[in-house]
């Protein structure tokens, strides 16, 4: 004859037992088949920083350069203009033809270097006290007495460039006319003004052609 045993097991018992089961579950889902889209503690360690560097690049402005210094020659290394500051005038003479009376001066270089010059002088008739004359000039290569070329020049220290100048000997208006005892003259590519006597005066009526600059004293003789 079997017993049977019964054992009776509390509803609290029974109530922390289930509990139990229910964490080691828990725990051990956890561990097999749990995901996350957060990054691990050694995923995050492991990948560096992204640092996006700024680039300044530091802006300089260089001030223009401002030159001051007096050169004695060109950009083409050619002797300075010929001016006044180095220039003396020499009345050379005159001759007269048909009406026409041709003067003849020269620009002599007093300085102790070359110098260039080309082109036409600026003229002005003077009376016998040095005062200004009513002067009408016309530049050109051709006049009554010949032609002489437009050229540029290089003068020596001490040489000469030559120019002349036809006067009329035949006034339409007698009233126009005068005798001029002195010239002032202003060089190619000058402002100041350069003076000189005509001896026995030249007569004169306004009118004047002027020739361009010619090497020595050619122009005239």
């Amino acid at each position: 004859m079997r017993f049977t045993k019964t054992v009776c097991v509390s509803p609290r018992v029974v109530l922390s037992m289930l509990v139990v089961v229910l964490v080691v579950a828990a725990c051990g889902g956890s561990a097999s088949t749990g995901t996350t889209n957060a990054p691990s503690a050694l995923s995050t360690l492991s990948q560096p920083a992204t640092t996006t560097a700024t680039s300044t690049t530091a802006s300089t402005t260089t001030p223009a350069t401002t030159s001051t210094a007096t050169t004695t020659t060109t950009a083409n290394n050619e002797p300075p203009a010929c001016t006044a500051a180095d220039l003396s005038l020499v009345y050379l003479g005159g001759l007269g033809a048909a009406g026409h009376g041709e003067l003849g001066f020269a620009l002599r270089n007093t300085g102790t270097q070359p110098c260039t010059t080309i082109g036409y002088p600026g003229i002005q008739f003077l009376d016998r006290s040095g005062g200004a004359l009513p002067t009408v000039p016309t530049h050109t290569t051709r006049d009554f007495f010949g032609s002489i070329p437009k050229t540029f020049l290089t003068v020596a220290p001490g040489a000469t460039v030559s120019f002349r100048l036809g006067v009329s000997h035949v006034a339409s208006s007698p009233a126009a006319c005068t005798t001029a005892y002195g010239l002032q003259v202003i060089a190619p590519n000058d402002t100041a003004t350069l003076r000189t006597s005509i001896p026995n005066g030249a007569y004169e009526c306004q009118t004047a052609t002027v020739s361009p600059l010619a090497q020595g004293t050619s122009a005239f003789s």
